[in-house]
């Protein structure tokens, strides 16, 4: 296996980004896997790693990790308060209207049985697609790219709000669309869940400084933005 790509390291915290279908590490949920995240970080960077948050084993993008128990726990202090800046960038189906909003809809944890909590997420639709393939009554279909920010911090919390709002991400094969995750499949030789997180802003656990890391797409994704003629942002949306 390649090398984990490191976006940033110091002696505190390395921030990394994760290949898509890669899980960060062992979990009921998971199941088997023939490797996991931070074993791989610990053999490739030697010494202890600590995940300071989790991403779902088939989303690519950013990951921080710590060097210590106490730099994870600072920075899980940050998740925990909110003040941590997150974008992904997703795939769906349709065109989402309003073009820019927030889903507001609780969610249950890792069991679907569980108390809902309060979850929220913005999101922006950044281009749209139409593709002359016939699927079901429809002559064509209609895709979009997504900016998502959530602000609270729920299981599948992306994921599982674009389904509730009926734009599901491209290739998630759990609250998705099989037949449009077979379309991406068979027409565009894209076999992975198409959420990636993009983007994070936080304060550096022991001097305060503002960081900011972003991960790149990896080639399965970028070559689908290439074919729809879709141009990432070249700053913040959030900004402006």
């Amino acid at each position: 296996m390649a090398p984990i790509d490191i976006l940033y390291q110091d002696d505190a915290l390395i921030a990394v980004n994760k290949p898509a279908g890669l899980p960060v590490h062992r979990s009921k949920l998971i199941g088997p896997a023939e490797a996991f995240l931070v074993d791989l970080l610990r053999e490739q960077l030697g010494g202890a790693v600590h995940l300071a948050h989790r991403l779902d084993r088939a989303t690519s993008g950013v990951l921080l990790a710590a060097r210590s128990a106490e730099v994870a726990a600072a920075l899980g202090e940050q998740f925990m308060g909110r003040s941590v800046a997150k974008q992904y960038l997703a795939v769906v189906r349709g065109w989402p209207e309003p073009a820019e909003d927030v889903i507001d809809y609780p969610l249950p944890g890792a069991r679907a049985t569980g108390p809902r909590r309060e979850a929220h997420t913005r999101y922006r639709r950044l281009a749209t697609a139409e593709v002359p393939i016939a699927l079901g009554r429809y002559p064509q279909q209609r895709y979009a790219l997504v900016l998502a920010e959530p602000e609270t911090g729920r299981f599948r919390q992306i994921r599982k709000h674009l389904a509730h709002v009926h734009h599901p991400v491209i290739g998630d094969c759990q609250h998705g669309r099989s037949d449009h995750n077979r379309l991406y499949k068979q027409h565009f030789g894209c076999h992975r869940m198409l959420l990636h997180a993009w983007r994070i802003a936080f304060h550096h656990p022991l001097d305060g400084r503002p960081l900011a890391v972003e991960a790149p797409l990896d080639a399965a994704f970028a070559g689908l933005l290439a074919r729809f003629g879709w141009l990432l942002p070249t700053r913040d949306p959030a900004q402006g």
